[in-house]
């Protein structure tokens, strides 16, 4: 048994590895700045509107399927969001129904962009790289059209809690990231539906003849994708105090680099959820330590390519093995 949970969670071992030796090349390179509190508190604010969001890529691309329009859902969300709270707080209506009918409107917005996706993969059959590359499109025009470019602010104080507030020293954005990575385990793990789903990825006609109504639960995963964006949007409109379209666009490429760190399939059929987890961590501690090092941004995304390089291949290496 001992022997059968090793080789269940290698991928999640060799990920904490190269967590640990990540950590601890970036404090070497910087130890006066990386290992200081306000640098473990700026990582603990960020890390978790680039997890959520990784997660929304993670449930599609268990599917066999993709979603490139997270960053512009949550870019749209975020400012549908945002202009129901300045509107309501600039009227002077009272903080409770003003950030309670926002946060309605942010999940709402986002909702909706997870269903026109899931729909026209679901139903209409295009896809799924093309349907969200064009709704990415799509979105990402609309929300241009809304702020002509600007930014939407306004928001009351209160609405600050979502980003930057604290529980007993624990930052609020973590306790909603580790209620999100329970939620969507339980899902995936612990209910018939996230075992439609891997069984959808792993083989989409089987499912289909097993009785499974394989288009109603694409929508919901879909559906589920994009809540999870809108759920990051409000993390990042508290966080920045302002809701535009360019927020959080370089977490596309870095949601999807990720969920394949992290052990998801990306032709569909398999996912970790303590992977995506663990991945998510090691890509925000080399972020935030090469640009404490003053590296060049773009030879950061080298560095994260090589990593992911590095452990597909080491996961490879074992999946022939134990063929063998």
């Amino acid at each position: 048994m001992k022997q059968i949970n090793t080789k269940k969670y290698r991928n999640e071992i060799i990920l904490f590895i190269v967590f640990i030796s990540v950590f601890i090349l970036m404090s070497a390179i910087s130890p006066s700045t990386f290992l200081t509190v306000y640098n473990m508190q700026s990582m603990a604010y960020q890390m978790p509107e680039f997890g959520i969001m990784t997660f929304a890529m993670m449930v599609v691309i268990i599917t066999g399927g993709i979603n490139l329009s997270v960053t512009a859902t949550s870019a749209l969300s975020a400012i549908i969001g945002g202009l129901v709270l300045s509107t309501l707080h600039s009227n002077g209506i009272g903080s409770f129904w003003v950030i309670a009918v926002s946060l309605i409107g942010f999940l709402i917005a986002a909702a909706a962009c997870g269903a026109l996706n899931g729909f026209v993969v679901a139903y209409v059959g295009v896809t799924p790289f093309l349907v969200t590359l064009a709704t990415m499109t799509l979105f990402g025009g609309i929300s241009v059209k809304i702020t002509k470019g600007g930014a939407i602010s306004g928001f009351p104080e209160s609405f600050f809690f979502f980003g930057n507030g604290d529980v007993f020293g624990i930052p609020f954005p973590v306790i909603i990231y580790s209620l999100i990575i329970l939620v969507t385990w339980i899902l995936l793990n612990k209910s018939p539906f996230g075992l439609r789903a891997f069984m959808l990825g792993c083989n989409p006609k089987a499912t289909l003849y097993s009785g499974v109504d394989t288009k109603k639960l694409l929508l919901k995963l879909y559906i589920y994708s994009g809540l999870l964006c809108g759920i990051s949007a409000v993390i990042m409109a508290s966080r920045y105090n302002s809701a535009k379209d360019t927020y959080g666009s370089s977490y596309l490429l870095q949601s999807v680099a990720a969920s394949v760190l992290g052990g998801t399939d990306i032709a569909g059929g398999y996912g970790s959820v303590l992977g995506v987890v663990i991945a998510v961590a090691i890509i925000q501690v080399i972020y935030s330590g090469l640009n404490i090092a003053g590296l060049n941004p773009y030879l950061t995304n080298v560095v994260i390519g090589l990593i992911l390089i590095f452990v597909l291949a080491i996961n490879y290496l074992n999946s022939l093995r134990n063929r063998d």
